[in-house]
C-alpha cells in the first residue's frame, strides 16, 4: 500500500501484532469451543487435529489469549477510561448508525463505543479465565458441583464476548478507514479529523 508521509500514525509494530495474535487465540478458542458446545460443530476438531487435541490446546490458547490481551490493557487502560463525553457520545450513536457522525461529540483516541467495547472485552476475560481455570481437570480436580457452574459460565460468557467480536469487527468494517489502522498503523488526516478529532488536535496541534 502506498503511504502518504501526512498519514498519521496510530499503532506500532507491536502494538499490531499484540493486537492480531490476540484475535486469532480468539478465533482458534472460538472454533474449538463450539465443537464442544454442539455435536453439528464436533467436525471442527479437525483444525485442530482431531478431539483430544483440541481439548488439550483449548485451554493453553486461553492462557496465551489472556496474556497478549493483559498486554493490550496495560498499554491502552488509560486511553480507554469514561470521559462524560464518551457518555454524550453513546447517547447519540444513533445518528452515528444512520450515517451521519459529524454532530457527534468529539471524542480521544477511542470514542464511547470502543470504550465499552475494550471493557467488556477485559470483564469477560477475567471471567473466562477464571471458569477456565476451574474446568482445567488436568492440572486439579474440584468438586464437580463447582465445574458443572464453571462450564455453565464459560458457555455463557464465551457466548457474550462473540457478541462483542462481531460487533468489533462490524465497526471496523462499517468505518472505512478503521482496519487500515492495525494493518499498516497509520490512518489519514482526514479520519483522524472526522472520527476522532480530540486525538487529532492533540497529536497534530491543529485547532481548526
Amino acid at each position: 500500500m502506498r503511504r502518504n508521509p501526512r498519514d498519521l500514525p496510530r499503532y506500532t509494530a507491536g502494538e499490531r501484532l499484540n493486537h492480531w495474535i490476540t484475535g486469532i487465540c480468539f478465533i482458534l478458542l472460538a472454533l474449538s469451543g463450539l465443537a464442544f458446545f454442539h455435536p453439528a460443530f464436533y467436525p471442527l476438531v479437525q483444525f485442530f487435529g482431531g478431539g483430544p487435541w483440541a481439548r488439550i490446546l483449548h485451554p493453553y490458547i486461553g492462557v496465551v489469549m489472556f496474556v497478549f490481551f493483559l498486554g493490550m490493557v496495560i498499554r491502552f487502560a488509560s486511553l480507554n477510561l469514561f470521559e462524560r463525553r464518551d457518555v454524550q457520545w453513546l447517547k447519540n450513536v444513533g445518528q452515528m448508525i444512520d450515517g451521519d457522525d459529524h454532530n457527534m461529540p468529539e471524542q480521544g483516541k477511542y470514542n464511547g463505543g470502543q470504550k465499552l467495547v475494550f471493557w467488556g472485552f477485559l470483564l469477560c476475560m477475567l471471567l473466562l479465565l477464571a471458569s477456565g481455570v476451574a474446568m482445567w481437570r488436568a492440572w486439579w480436580t474440584l468438586p464437580v458441583n463447582m465445574v458443572r457452574l464453571a462450564s455453565v459460565v464459560h458457555a455463557a460468557i464465551a457466548v457474550v464476548m462473540l457478541l462483542f467480536f462481531i460487533l468489533h469487527v462490524y465497526a471496523a468494517i462499517w468505518t472505512r478507514g478503521t482496519i487500515r489502522a492495525m494493518l499498516y498503523g497509520t490512518v489519514t488526516r482526514a479520519w483522524a479529523k472526522q472520527h476522532h478529532r480530540g486525538w487529532y488536535r492533540k497529536i497534530t496541534g491543529d485547532n481548526s
